[in-house]
């Protein structure tokens, strides 16, 4: 059997805002670890530190102290450049507000992190249009977004994470903005690339009917980890 691999490990983690007596923490101690393949949940109330953790993993901000080392490398040793690096390289960003360019196509919005990659025009297309097919969108590609429902924006969003082929999806509340048939239908998504295509998911929600398709909820209270739950209901 062979052993799991370690993707997110958290060290100690310190994030401190202020200094003296505005001083304030908003994670302070923290402890974990996330495995290649696993669906991971992050819930907890506002200002109970999943936020800021989202932003240490997605290497958007740094911790104060202690170690995150992410698939072995010490990241709060990067400088902004190797950041943006690992970005762009390793992680898949899904948000609430779903992020397309209004005047671009959904195929172009897939396209987007492509560009940056500076992958050759012809090979962007494909490469595109097999992440769209992968949502079930291949058929509204040259769609603007406006001429698409809330739950076909959100899968064109999760279409441009997966199109680089990222170690890891960070989704910040991907259901948020969605009706209930909607967030079912995209969560379903989410399990099912997660389980097909073996990619690791790190979620935030507050709502526990979508944490209940991951595999293991952490829940943050007050700067630390309250507790970490496996579940593995749906």
């Amino acid at each position: 059997m062979s052993k799991e691999k370690t993707l997110i490990q958290f060290k100690n983690i310190i994030k401190t805002y202020g200094k003296n007596e505005a001083k304030t923490y908003a994670l302070n101690g923290v402890n974990f670890s996330i495995n290649e393949g696993e669906f991971v949940a992050i819930m907890g109330a506002s200002g109970s530190g999943k936020s800021t953790s989202m932003n240490i993993i997605g290497c958007l901000d740094k911790p104060s102290d202690g170690e995150y080392l992410f698939n072995g490398i010490n990241v709060e040793k990067l400088n902004r450049n190797q950041l943006a690096l690992i970005r762009r390289n390793y992680i898949g960003f899904v948000f609430q507000g779903f992020n397309l360019l209004g005047r671009t196509s959904a195929l172009e919005n897939v396209e987007l992190p492509l560009i940056y990659r500076k992958v050759p025009f012809q090979k962007r297309k494909e490469l595109a249009m097999n992440a769209l097919k992968k949502v079930g969108l291949e058929n509204v590609a040259h769609h603007a977004p406006s001429q698409l429902s809330g739950g076909q924006q959100q899968r064109v969003a999760i279409a441009r994470a997966i199109v680089t082929n990222p170690l890891i999806i960070l989704a910040d509340e991907p259901t948020g903005n969605l009706d209930s048939i909607k967030s079912i239908e995209i969560m379903n998504l989410l399990k099912q690339l997660n389980e097909e295509s073996n990619i690791t998911i790190i979620m935030v929600t507050h709502e526990e009917e979508m944490a209940s398709y991951s595999s293991r909820v952490i829940y943050f209270r007050d700067g630390h980890i309250e507790n970490s739950l496996k579940k593995g209901l749906k």
